[in-house]
């Protein structure tokens, strides 16, 4: 069960009431790095990093030392779409949690000294990427899929703009977008959710709203593509995919468990079987499905044996034609539904983990659905759902690859 309460400014606050000694809690922001352009790509980032860099009340060791110090963590993401800082406590420290979110969100001053060593940072952070083909062919898939529109920026930026990034930039684009309006304040934990609220108000309330600086208005378009990249590489790395419903879209849910069913986690995952089981083409070989606001995005990923790229690519167009030919029996279906919710119920049995999907499933949708609801929408889907999901999506004519090999 969820409770939920919004601030005068706007802020939400959820809570997941969960009987632990621990606590786990962080605010999601709805700006990410599609909500920049030109000069700024890459500033969403950088400021997740930069915001532990000292405020008007705190500098970077006392940032770093207020939770960690007490047995804690404290860390941050960015994404397409969101920014998050979460942490991991024990109970009694909730309120330090939020007093210093509140603090690093609303009053930092991004030092100059501390700014610049960030940059080095970042830019090894970049060159990390460049260096590991498994992790850049997924960034060069999407900056292919979406070419220009703000999705296809790296998360990370460029390296001249990272350059150039200043501390009243970053002030700037902070003060503008990240409002409190776009925020969620997330906590999962054994908390009253009185004493939470009172919390909130206390470090979260005195933060007046204001409109954000954001324009989503742009719609996404798809691009499909067959691209060939030659790297001096010990496999050969391979991306298939195509464009896949929005987070708001009626076939999400069929759509989620379609791709479990292809590439999911589990080794028992049709393309793990029919690829790596029975031919030991590759070690790893997984899909995902990323819903966006107003898009979404598949794609199919392995690792192969470079003498054996073009057998994997004929393999996998081979299981997602099956896919949209041939229906799930009665057996098949409901394995794959239980399969799926038992997944759903063991991830979500972490704190942390339910904490992010919480926050995240409030932003998109200002409440989340209980696992029982979750479970309901997953025995709901058909195999006739899934047979014409696969067959509108997996089209030959609408599927992109990209490639890296010899």
């Amino acid at each position: 069960m969820y409770q939920y309460h919004t601030l005068s400014n706007g802020i939400r606050i959820i809570l997941s009431h969960t009987p632990s000694r621990v606590v786990y809690s962080g605010v999601y922001i709805n700006i990410g790095s599609r909500d920049e352009a030109g000069a700024d790509e890459g500033m969403a980032h950088f400021i997740e990093h930069s915001l532990f860099k000292g405020t008007a009340h705190r500098r970077a060791h006392h940032i770093l030392n207020r939770i960690d110090g007490v047995g804690g963590e404290l860390n941050a993401f960015t994404t397409k779409e969101e920014t998050a800082l979460y942490a991991t406590s024990l109970a009694e420290h909730l309120p330090r949690c939020l007093e210093l979110f509140a603090d690093i969100l609303f009053h930092s001053t991004f030092p100059e000294a501390e700014i610049e060593k960030e940059k080095d940072v970042v830019l090894e952070e970049i060159n990390s990427y460049s260096d590991s083909p498994a992790e850049l062919i997924f960034d060069q898939f999407e900056e292919l899929a979406y070419e220009g529109h703000p999705l296809a920026h790296n998360i990370l930026g460029t390296k001249r703009n990272v350059r150039h990034f200043t501390p009243d930039r970053l002030r700037r684009h902070l003060q503008q977008c990240y409002v409190p309006s776009r925020m969620i304040v997330t906590v999962a934990g054994d908390v009253r959710f009185d004493r939470l609220v009172r919390l909130c108000e206390r470090y979260f309330g005195p933060v007046a709203d204001r409109p954000a600086a954001v324009d989503r208005s742009a719609k996404p378009s798809f691009h499909v593509f067959d691209r060939h990249f030659n790297r001096h590489t010990h496999q050969a790395h391979l991306l298939l995919g195509c464009e896949a419903p929005d987070v708001y879209h009626r076939d999400k849910t069929a759509f989620t468990l379609l791709n479990n069913i292809l590439g999911g986690p589990a080794m028992n995952s049709r393309l793990n079987v029919a690829i790596r089981e029975r031919y030991g083409f590759c070690y790893t070989i997984e899909s995902q499905y990323v819903p966006f606001s107003d898009t979404g995005l598949f794609y199919l990923y392995a690792g192969v044996d470079l003498g054996a790229q073009q057998r994997v690519v004929d393999l996998v167009r081979r299981e997602l034609q099956h896919m949209a030919d041939t229906p799930l029996t009665e057996r098949q279906l409901r394995q794959a539904q239980r399969q799926f919710i038992g997944q759903m119920a063991i991830n979500n049995d972490l704190g942390l983990n339910e904490m992010q999907s919480i926050g995240k499933a409030c932003l998109n949708f200002d409440h989340v659905d209980t696992l029982e609801e979750m479970n309901a929408d997953i025995m709901n889907v058909t195999a006739d759902d899934l047979q014409r999901v696969a067959s509108e999506r997996f089209l030959p004519d609408r599927l992109s690859t990209l490639v890296y090999g010899n």
